[in-house]
């Protein structure tokens, strides 16, 4: 697989590279509802993407060898189900750059408020636009 910096093999690099395909991410959208077979994941992700059967059963082959997806036998189907561990390796992988986006997020929130605060001046001094579509 290709890592992001060569040579490191983090599992949260790894797991982007699990992730970077929309197929699986899907899938695990699919699971992240609840547990699912994989008939039901098969018919919608065969329907949303246009690909075969096996193709489908290789990205689930996929997600549970890197340890996203668990898959139990009930019967003659295959439930598939989430596993949290390898996500909250790429949620620590990416607390290093949250930052970049809270700073950002943060000052919106300022910027938010600070109108907020200018509109309710301007409204108790009458220098309202006398809109509603300001509100």
């Amino acid at each position: 697989m290709t890592y992001i910096s060569g040579g490191w093999h983090s599992p949260g690099v790894h797991a982007l590279d699990v992730l970077g395909d929309p197929v699986r991410r899907r899938i695990l959208e699919l699971l992240a509802e609840g547990e699912r077979s994989s008939g039901e994941v098969s018919s919608v992700v065969r329907a949303e993407f246009g690909i075969s059967q096996p193709a489908v059963s290789q990205h689930l082959r996929v997600l549970r060898e890197a340890g996203f997806a668990s898959v139990r036998a009930e019967g003659t189907r295959r439930l598939y189900a989430v596993e949290a561990a390898p996500l909250r390796e790429v949620d620590r992988w990416l607390d290093r750059f949250r930052g970049f986006w809270e700073q950002r997020l943060d000052a919106l929130g300022t910027e938010l408020a600070r109108g907020k605060r200018q509109r309710r001046l301007d409204e108790g001094r009458g220098g309202g636009s006398g809109t509603d579509a300001e509100t």
